[in-house]
């Protein structure tokens, strides 16, 4: 990988832009490398490169398209320890979280190789005599995918695999934060036998590749997983050219645990949603709502649990939570924990020193209680390994909570109750419900998504995908 260049356009490794840095967030003074970002000329050119190459791999046989997404998921599966070593370096998850990342990504592509061989067709009897009625999809052209940094290889994955499954090419534009975790993914598609022009992935800032991509003409989609802020910008110059998207943006994921729930796995439960992957998940629990008759108790496990977690250097195998990302989203977390004590807030966990052996952005996992749904840590996405706990009279009050925000991606409910699970089942105002599970940790053959602020479009993943990456048409056909 280190002789590859930045940016691969119609089928070459380029190095043409302004150059840029990545950091070791475990390690400051491990420099990871040194990348070239995109110029516009260099974006223009590879949405170009997918335009040209759209006729010649739409029409590719299902056989072609399935032999290419299989390579692809089982090399992703074969490179899994050394890819997740790059990502651990790179992003800061926790070595273990970083393989298990690229495994899991390698079965996105395997699940849309066998998807390719089930795109069928419908027929319908016309309302008129002696005309058949045919049904069938086809794909939209050139998609733009911009992804976040906190899953490099998992995000981009699931949505450019079903983008080649449906015979769509692809400008890929990632986060400039994980630049070589980009290029090892691109490299895999780059071998597989994709024809060039197919996939095409542009680096750098969101200011001149992401842009190019929102506004160009010749992108037929764009699928795009980060901030509200940046979704909105994106959503405001796409709609310009009536181009399809699809947002997945913030969240601020509740987990309510009545007073009948099991205590010991409501604590596992609040521990790994909240706090597992540095609590840098958009499906991440930071607001643990709890019911009276077992709030106190509740609160005293998860001290001592929170205590015990290991923090550290991210290759390290003992190490349970790594380091926040870089020194922006270090100082942001900093600022929510100082702003939920100024509103009143009580640490109870979080303040311990840690002892590390090199310098990074480290932080132990935050415990806040005493807090309100009002405060500007239950309203807006914190993106830390920060929870804040929220006591509830009742559990229509904790439903109430539950509810009572802009997002809406995913919630958990802790009971034993079966008539409260299916309640909480059916009126929780969110796209993924866990019962007695993390609010963190999905599958990949189901759809995925929320409500409110948090997405915008069809779902992702699963055999949902299809309604985002192809267009429907209806052929009348007089016999």
């Amino acid at each position: 990988m280190s002789n590859l260049g930045s940016n691969l356009i119609n089928g070459q490794w380029l190095n043409n832009g302004q150059s840029f840095t990545s950091i070791n967030p475990s390690d400051t003074t491990d420099c990871i490398g040194t990348f070239h970002a995109a110029s516009k000329e260099d974006s223009l050119l590879a949405i170009k490169s997918a335009r040209d190459a759209f006729n010649e791999w739409s029409a590719s046989s299902l056989e072609e398209r399935k032999k290419i997404l299989d390579y692809i998921g089982d090399e992703l599966i074969n490179c899994s320890t050394e890819i997740g070593e790059l990502i651990a370096r790179e992003e800061g998850k926790p070595l273990a979280e970083g393989i298990g990342e690229v495994y899991r990504s390698g079965q996105f592509f395997q699940y849309f190789g066998a998807e390719v061989l089930r795109q069928m067709g419908e027929l319908a009897t016309s309302t008129r005599p002696n005309i058949n009625v045919e049904v069938t999809r086809e794909p939209l052209g050139v998609i733009g995918v911009i992804t976040p940094w906190n899953f490099p290889i998992a995000v981009a994955a699931w949505k450019i695999a079903p983008a080649l499954a449906f015979g769509n090419c692809v400008v890929l534009k990632p986060s400039e934060i994980v630049p070589a975790s980009a290029i090892a993914f691109a490299d895999i598609l780059h071998r597989s036998g994709l024809p060039k022009g197919v996939f095409n992935c542009i680096q750098g800032p969101g200011s001149i590749a992401g842009e190019t991509l929102s506004e160009s003409k010749d992108i037929d989609a764009i699928s795009f997983t980060g901030s509200v802020k940046t979704g909105n910008l994106i959503a405001q110059k796409a709609i310009k050219n009536m181009t399809r998207i699809q947002l997945e943006m913030g969240s601020k994921n509740a987990l309510v645990i009545l007073n009948d729930a099991d205590i010991d796995i409501a604590v596992q439960c609040a521990i790994n949603g909240a706090f597992f992957g540095t609590g840098q998940k958009c499906t991440a629990s930071s607001r643990l709502i709890v019911e009276a008759g077992i709030h106190d108790e509740f609160v005293e496990k998860m001290i001592t649990a929170t205590q015990t977690l290991i923090v550290g250097n991210a290759l390290d195998k003992t190490t349970q939570i790594g380091p926040v990302v870089d020194s922006r989203q270090f100082e942001q977390n900093k600022k929510y924990i100082a702003s939920a004590q100024k509103a009143g807030a009580k640490m109870i966990a979080g303040d311990e020193s840690i002892t590390v052996s090199h310098n990074g952005f480290y932080m132990r996992p935050t415990l806040f209680t005493e807090t309100n749904n009002q405060m500007e840590i239950n309203r807006e996405e914190v993106f830390g390994p920060i929870a804040c706990v929220i006591k509830a009279d009742s559990y229509e009050e904790a439903l109430a909570i539950s509810n009572d925000s802009d997002f809406g991606l995913t919630s958990g409910i802790i009971t034993q109750s079966l008539k409260q699970a299916s309640h909480f089942k059916r009126h929780s105002e969110s796209g993924c419900v866990m019962v007695n599970l993390p609010t963190a940790g999905t599958d990949y053959h189901v759809p995925f998504g929320g409500r409110k602020s948090s997405s915008y479009g069809p779902r992702e993943q699963g055999s949902y995908a299809k309604e985002f990456y192809t267009i429907v048409k209806t052929t009348y056909i007089s016999s």
